[in-house]
């Protein structure tokens, strides 16, 4: 049917309704680019200057980024970051599924045991490293080393050794991020129809035949999500390191935004923000680049 053109909204009419919508959204996109896009905007400005936002900054051009890579921990400091990403991809990535395929086979208290899964994520952090530092006691009477004499091993130095330190944190880091993704994963298990499970069963596939053939395919869009948003989170680990370590013992644990923290923050008569924001930027480019080529090699993968 055709719209008489006396009903049809005149030009004039539809300019003032998307500029009320203009109008509306100006606040929004004010407060959004305020707090979000300027923030970016200065770290860009700032990255080229020689500033301690006390005195006046001075343009040196790319001298920041040069001072970066010529700087003898940024080496030590990438290597741990990619250790613990990948200590914590091997041990913390599959514990979340785990987790949660064993609650989805629950048929009673599953929300309880969900409770009990997402309690450490409420958890503020500094209570939990507290918590966690005091089970690191390195004594033969601390809590890990008196349940490993239980059966004969230890004393471990847990967070006193180089080679146990970067341990330590992911096992302390997975506990504590595990939560939210079993309660993702939980949420995506819902939607496996149940007839699959009892056709594998038919089949005469046992607990792991059916989460390999019937699970996995089902949460295999997700589990590209969570791997890369966990490499992404590994890759910005700063938390573990400040408060349990502050890098040590002998820089084992110094990863690239402690080193960041220690170029803005470790000097107290003003830190050069030049080179810490320098090389925010560049672990921000080598993110977004290892993410393009992530989706890239991925995209037929999640089809």
């Amino acid at each position: 049917m055709k719209i008489p053109a006396t009903a049809r909204p005149s030009l004039l009419t539809r300019m003032r309704g998307g500029t009320g919508t203009v109008v509306f959204l100006l606040p929004m996109l004010f407060v959004f680019g305020l707090f979000s896009w300027w923030p970016i905007v200065r770290s860009m400005i700032m990255s080229v200057q020689v500033t301690n936002l006390v005195t006046p900054a001075e343009f040196v051009g790319l001298d920041n980024f040069r001072a970066v890579l010529n700087d003898p921990l940024i080496g030590t400091a990438v290597q741990n970051t990619a250790w613990f990403a990948l200590l914590a991809l091997v041990f913390g990535y599959p514990v979340p599924l785990l987790m949660a395929v064993i609650m989805s086979d629950v048929r009673r208290a599953r929300g309880l045991y969900a409770l009990l899964a997402y309690l450490p994520v409420v958890i503020p952090p500094a209570v939990a490293v507290l918590l966690w530092r005091f089970f690191y006691d390195a004594s033969d009477t601390g809590v890990f080393n008196t349940i490993l004499g239980w059966i004969g091993l230890g004393p471990v130095p847990w967070l006193e050794s180089s080679t146990w330190a970067m341990p330590s944190l992911v096992i302390e880091a997975t506990w504590a991020a595990a939560g939210g993704t079993v309660i993702i994963y939980l949420a995506a298990l819902v939607s496996v129809p149940p007839e699959l499970y009892d056709a594998a069963e038919v089949d005469g596939a046992g607990i792991l035949g059916k989460v390999w053939h019937v699970t996995m395919p089902h949460l295999r869009s997700i589990m590209l999500i969570t791997l890369i948003l966990q490499i992404i989170g590994t890759a910005q680990v700063f938390l573990e390191p400040y408060l349990f370590t502050d890098g040590g013992p002998d820089n084992a644990t110094l990863t690239v935004l402690l080193l960041v923290y220690n170029y803005a923050f470790a000097n107290t008569t003003g830190g050069d923000y030049g080179k810490a924001t320098a090389l925010s930027l560049m672990l921000a480019l080598a993110l977004a680049a290892l993410s393009a080529v992530y989706f890239r090699v991925t995209r037929s993968w999640s089809a």
